[in-house]
């Protein structure tokens, strides 16, 4: 995960990213951000085998997050902030911005 702020600091563009080794061939990031839902930022596949895509996120909050892969289970981002347990018994990747 990379983040680059604005010069005014407001709002941050985070580029989730996900490594060629994990061999997926879809991958969407959702979150807080998005309110979960499985289609608004899917990633995009590199010439080089990973998938990455860029939100632009409000400065001042932390969002839980995790990837859904290949239409059929969901990964948490090893580059996180930090992890908080959910409801369903595992846990969030969170970004910290």
């Amino acid at each position: 995960m990379k983040k680059s702020y604005t010069k005014t600091g407001q709002s941050c563009r985070v580029t989730f990213e996900l490594p060629a080794e994990l061999n997926a061939k879809e991958a969407v990031v959702c979150g807080e951000f998005n309110n979960w839902n499985l289609t608004d930022n899917p990633l995009v596949k590199r010439k080089d085998g990973r998938l990455s895509g860029t939100i632009s996120l409000k400065s001042g909050h932390s969002y839980r997050y995790r990837y859904f892969i290949n239409g059929e289970r969901w990964e948490n981002d090893w580059d996180a902030d930090m992890y908080l347990p959910n409801e369903f018994g595992t846990d969030d990747s969170v970004v910290q911005i």
